[in-house]
């Protein structure tokens, strides 16, 4: 409700995640092509970039600017301001971890892909969010400690964090089938089963 009468209506929605590719670009570029280390740059960089995930789906549907490209803009921009921090902070001692996160955002991009093929717009579900949460704020927690090893603790949330990928995939899965546009007999005789233990529970 705030956002509607005061945002500034020159700065789309879209602009702000704009933002968070770029950061993500750059924190890249500084951490594997310049070496930079100066933590608290990083870590600030980092933030802005989380931030922006935030803003810019409260300004989408405050100022009626939901769109299709600016959903797919979003999952894209989260991945790009996640992976330079994932691959810097886990790869010298996490790499069977960062190796599985890393297949599961792949396996993720393609169901995007999937379902944008099917031409139908579905937006980020609760699993997703959560799991974009989780990794912001480990990643958060891992860069203040490095170049210290991260605590145990937050190397199992990131654990934590593929159940709700693959609880993500699912659920746009359901979605696609309840609008009828998968058409392999054999998903949709499963996701139906499932839906109907659903139900029955």
């Amino acid at each position: 409700m705030f956002i509607r009468p005061h945002w500034p209506r020159k700065i789309t929605p879209n602009h702000i995640t704009w933002l968070r590719v770029f950061i993500g670009l750059l924190l890249f570029v500084m951490l594997f092509f310049f070496k930079f280390e100066n933590k608290t740059l990083v870590v600030t960089l980092f933030c802005i970039g989380i931030l922006t995930d935030l803003i810019d789906g409260q300004v989408a549907r405050g100022t009626n600017r939901v769109t299709e490209f600016g959903a797919m803009l979003d999952s894209t921009a989260d991945r790009i301001i996640i992976l330079p921090i994932a691959i810097y902070s886990l790869f010298s001692i996490h790499k069977w971890l960062l190796m599985i996160l890393l297949l599961v955002e792949i396996i993720n991009a393609l169901t995007s892909i999937f379902y944008k093929s099917k031409e139908i717009y579905l937006e980020s579900n609760i699993f997703g969010k959560t799991k974009m949460v989780l990794m912001s704020v480990v990643f958060i927690a891992i860069l203040l400690a490095w170049p210290a090893p991260p605590p145990q603790f937050f190397i199992y949330m990131l654990w934590a964090t593929i159940p709700f990928s693959f609880l993500s995939i699912f659920a746009k899965m359901l979605e696609l089938n309840e609008k009828g546009r998968i058409k392999n007999k054999i998903i949709t005789k499963q996701l139906k089963k499932y839906e109907t233990q659903s139900k029955d529970l």
